[in-house]
């Protein structure tokens, strides 16, 4: 009994630290009510910052890809609980992130500034619907299970954990990847674009399309021809409205 409320204990506490990671991103690359952020002033030399920049960004994307992967899984669930396996995934992606707002290094520059206020609400209206799609994302797909939280507590009560059968819920009838869409808005909609955000925006997109692909094999080796017909019916990023209202008429 003793192990398994260790690692419900566990589970809830990599929430947490990833909880309160989350909120404190959206500051960070919004840029207000954090003490780092992307756009702030530059304080070290443009090449010294970059390499570091690079590194960090560098770093999140190869413990997000390896530790995604169901070769590393298996590896890695030989010397944990398998409960814990996602989150010990959520845990090491928070301390990555933490290190990104801790060492990021500002590069200064401006790449485009929008001072037109209805230019400007678009720009942050779009910014908080991309983090709203990222979270609404979530749920859809289960939150609880996405974070580990839903297999720390079937541990804790003894009961088998399942993986979750293959749906398209809400917004995954229109889009693959919605929660993806969403980080692309949260990444690039901002009237004030310093060459530290571009740099980070940039990163992130050329990243998430790689990962895309190691996704879906992955998930077309789990889910067979079901994932194989979805992805030959729904979009992988961007909605086909026009054509689907054809098909419904």
């Amino acid at each position: 009994m003793s192990r398994r409320l260790g690692v419900l204990a566990y589970g809830l506490l990599c929430y947490a630290i990833f909880f309160a990671t989350f909120l404190y991103a959206i500051g960070f690359v919004g840029g207000f009510l954090v003490p780092t952020t992307l756009d702030a002033p530059a304080s070290t030399p443009l090449g010294r910052a970059l390499l570091i920049n690079l590194g960090l960004l560098a770093a999140f994307a190869l413990q997000h890809s390896v530790m995604a992967r169901p070769a590393f899984k298996n590896w890695w669930t030989r010397r944990v609980p398998v409960a814990a396996e996602r989150s010990t995934y959520v845990l090491a992606s928070s301390v990555l992130l933490i290190a990104l707002f801790a060492f990021w290094q500002p590069m200064g520059g401006v790449v485009w500034h929008v001072d037109h206020p209805l230019g400007r609400a678009a720009l942050h209206a779009g910014f908080g619907f991309g983090w709203l799609l990222v979270l609404v994302s979530t749920f859809l797909i289960n939150h609880f299970d996405l974070f580990g939280l839903r297999q720390v507590w079937k541990y804790f009560r003894g009961v088998d954990y399942r993986p979750l059968r293959f749906s398209t819920p809400g917004f995954y009838r229109f889009v693959r990847h919605p929660l993806y869409v969403g980080w692309f808005f949260s990444f690039w909609c901002t009237p004030h674009m310093t060459i530290a955000h571009l740099v980070f925006a940039v990163m992130t997109t050329a990243y998430i399309l790689v990962a895309i692909q190691l996704e879906e094999r992955d998930l077309r080796t789990f889910h067979g021809d079901d994932y194989v017909e979805y992805q030959q019916r729904v979009p992988m990023l961007i909605p086909r409205f026009r054509a689907r209202r054809r098909l419904a008429a």
